[in-house]
């Protein structure tokens, strides 16, 4: 049986309030290659945190993986992690 590669991609935003609409940009051109995401940032109920973390399950064997990726490390204020299984 073949191997299929599993993608789980970590986004760090510095800044949530400068860059988010720029993320989302890329997310949704690449929507149809997400399986699971999870947006992850501090609160107090009272404040947000300016930073976050965006966790992304891929579509397996999916090509446009890493167009995703590059699009994302093209970013200022972006810091991308990729674990392939």
């Amino acid at each position: 049986m073949a191997k299929i590669n599993e993608h789980i991609i970590g986004i760090h935003v510095e800044d949530r309030f400068d860059e988010a609409q720029q993320v989302q940009e890329i997310l949704t051109r690449y929507g149809c290659s997400i399986k699971t995401r999870l947006g992850l940032h501090n609160t107090n109920g009272n404040n947000c945190s300016q930073g976050g973390i965006i966790i992304l399950q891929l579509i397996p064997d999916n090509e446009k993986a890493q167009l995703l990726i590059n699009a994302m490390k093209k970013l200022e204020g972006v810091e991308v992690k990729e674990m392939v299984f």
